[in-house]
């Protein structure tokens, strides 16, 4: 699978957890990830997200509005 089918596939599982806000695809240390964005510190839904899907890494992180 592609990181693309793989993200629409988990999206919206993962959209109804507790302070998820957006998923995407985006770069963290130059590796291509699924990026989970959270309205802010949710530790409950942190721990619960997986470090890959499907062997995607997952990388979190708190959305701010600008």
């Amino acid at each position: 699978m592609t990181i693309q089918q793989v993200k629409e596939k988990y999206q919206a599982e993962l959209m109804v957890l507790p302070g998820v806000v957006s998923i995407g695809i985006g770069l963290s240390e130059g590796e291509t990830v699924i990026k989970v964005g959270l309205d802010g510190r949710h530790p409950g839904t942190e721990k619960a997200l997986p470090k890959k899907l499907e062997g995607y890494s997952q990388d979190t992180g708190t959305i701010r509005a600008r």
